[in-house]
């Protein structure tokens, strides 16, 4: 390929070189991203807010809207997320019930 060959990158909207186009695809493909109600990206410890009540199978109790959840923890799928809640072993909750405390 000569150095005018460009390719579209349909991920990030830009035009890139040839030569770049196969590197930043292989870094991009193991990375999962996980995102909140409203399109925060989300990581490991931090903080999110419920935006709805949540009943929690198991545990006879339910998590009310605004409801403060600690250091959470991204697993392998991108909609669910780990964390520790009081009186609430193993809680997982769905991404989109979430948004991103700042």
């Amino acid at each position: 390929m000569s150095d005018d060959d460009y390719i579209y990158d349909e991920a990030s909207g830009e035009w890139v070189p040839a030569s770049q186009a196969g590197a930043t695809t292989a870094a991009d493909d193991d990375a999962i991203v996980v995102r909140d109600a409203v399109g925060n990206v989300l990581a490991d410890g931090d903080q999110v807010t419920l935006i709805k009540d949540l009943t929690v199978k198991g545990a006879g109790q339910t998590l009310k809207r605004g409801t403060l959840i600690k250091s959470i923890r991204l697993t392998s799928d991108a909609q669910e997320i780990d964390c520790k809640y009081d009186g609430i072993k193993g809680l997982v909750l769905r991404a989109e019930f979430v948004r991103k405390r700042t």
